[in-house]
């Protein structure tokens, strides 16, 4: 029987997983089985320089942190080798980092995850590493504004480079010449 003092680590250390998880905006849950020790070092390395907090804890013990906050749904994906990816600003880092590792290593693989609290499944999971960068999205956002403008300013500009033509306030002179007289004809029908 474990002592009151272990019991109190193991309640301690199953608060902080609650406290990261509660504070993250996203975690994906994968089995490790099969990863080498110098695939699974580059990989912490990359999550560690993404600001990603991986852990790798017993199953019941991440049981516990997920019912604190309220992912008891997570609890079915718990078996085997399981450890967490927890997401620090970025929600679709850990995603992306750990499919490339899935990709290459068969034994790999993704088994689920969560998202603003919600518990998702592997092919959610997956779908989101297929989001482009923030960066990625945002420079497409903004080159799609501004193409219609550059087209707007290459027209104008075809416009007034053309040579020879007339200008189109020439062309709206006679126009207002006729003007007049429509307006003096319009009383003696009155």
């Amino acid at each position: 029987m474990p002592s009151n003092k272990i019991l109190e680590q193991k309640k301690q250390i199953v608060a902080d997983l609650a406290e990261s998880i509660k504070n993250s905006p996203a975690g994906v849950l994968v089995n490790y089985q099969g990863i080498t020790v110098e695939n699974d070092t580059k990989m912490r390395k990359e999550l560690r320089e993404a600001g990603i907090k991986y852990v790798v804890m017993k199953n019941t013990m991440t049981g516990r942190a997920c019912e604190m906050n309220d992912m008891s749904d997570m609890k079915p994906y718990l078996s085997g080798m399981t450890a967490l990816a927890i997401a620090g600003e970025d929600p679709i880092a850990p995603a992306k980092i750990l499919k490339g590792y899935a990709d290459k290593i068969e034994s790999f693989k993704i088994v689920a995850g969560y998202l603003d609290g919600r518990v998702v499944d592997d092919k959610t999971v997956l779908a989101l590493a297929e989001i482009p960068s923030k960066e990625v999205l945002i420079a497409k956002f903004l080159g799609s504004i501004r193409s219609p403008l550059y087209g707007l300013a290459y027209a104008l500009q075809a416009i007034v480079d053309k040579n020879g033509e007339t200008a189109p306030a020439e062309e709206e002179a006679p126009a207002e010449a006729a003007a007049p007289a429509a307006e003096e004809a319009a009383p003696a029908e009155a």
